[in-house]
């Protein structure tokens, strides 16, 4: 069941995926990508990484397609602007699919179908829980140098930005 759901949501991430490229309105080319990385990260979910799923809704979805949006009504385009561009872009993309298609056709004739290495996959990979536990024990003073870090970026950007302290 679980591997017909992913195969589901993969084929909707691929279908989203072209009509990205397809699409003439860029409006529909903004919102078939934010289908796309929600697919992308119901597969996370569905690989048992929910982490990335998290941060995949959170980073792209959320943050990265807000700015999107902004720029694109910000731009104002019509629709006889893309009457104008060239289909040599276009073409680009789908001779650079179909040689990456090739390849990941070669790289799949080419696996040998061990079966034993998935009975000792450990179901908890990947859980946040293990993810939280390994980052505030093991690797607590990284962790915390790159919260300073960013803190002081913060700081320095709102300092810059700010005319009279």
């Amino acid at each position: 069941m679980d591997q017909i759901l992913f195969f589901t949501v993969a084929f909707f991430a691929i279908l989203s995926a072209v009509y990205f490229v397809f699409a003439r309105n860029p409006l529909y080319s903004v919102l078939s990508l934010i289908v796309t990385f929600f697919s992308i990260a119901a597969m996370y979910i569905l690989l048992n990484a929910q982490f990335l799923g998290i941060v995949q809704i959170i980073v792209y979805a959320g943050a990265i397609m807000v700015l999107f949006l902004y720029v694109l009504m910000m731009l104002n385009l019509n629709a006889k602007d893309e009457s104008k561009k060239k289909n040599l872009p276009k073409f680009i993309g789908i001779f650079t699919v179909c040689i990456l298609f090739i390849g990941m056709l070669g790289a799949y004739k080419g696996l040998t179908g061990n079966t034993t290495a998935a009975a000792t996959v450990d179901a908890s990979v990947g859980l946040t829980k293990n993810l939280g536990r390994l980052l505030f024990n093991e690797y607590v003073l990284p962790f915390e140098l790159a919260s300073v870090l960013i803190f002081a970026g913060i700081v320095s950007a709102v300092l810059i930005g700010k005319k009279e302290i």
